[in-house]
């Protein structure tokens, strides 16, 4: 298990960011994801009655929204022991099936670290 102190600085930093928007906002994960410009997207997890979004998928459709071509790195806060299908698959369609996907707890220590493969 890696420390996200040992990580390389802009991996802390999305982690870093993603642990703030889910403590800002009291949802259940954040995220954050990288794009290839270096530019950083943030969100929470989206819970209304007519959508329903995980922050990833959520911080993906940002960066897209935004122009973003592909993504460096993307991360999540959550309570959950790794990433959902779901959500690699988003990070894959926009990054590829190599981008890394770190999963860290809401402590900010990293938990995984999986490829969007």
């Amino acid at each position: 298990m890696t420390l996200s102190t040992e990580l390389d600085p802009e991996d802390r930093k999305i982690i870093t960011l993603a642990r703030s928007a889910r403590a800002r906002n009291g949802v259940a994960e954040g995220a954050a994801v990288r794009d290839e410009t270096g530019r950083t997207y943030v969100a929470g997890t989206v819970e209304l009655d007519s959508l329903k979004l995980s922050a990833l998928r959520t911080a993906v459709a940002m960066a897209v929204a935004s122009g973003a071509k592909s993504l460096e790195a993307a991360a999540v806060v959550t309570e959950a022991e790794t990433a959902s299908a779901e959500d690699r698959a988003a990070v894959r369609d926009l990054g590829g099936p190599g981008t890394p996907v770190l999963v860290a707890r809401p402590s900010g220590e990293l938990r995984a670290s999986v490829t969007a493969g």
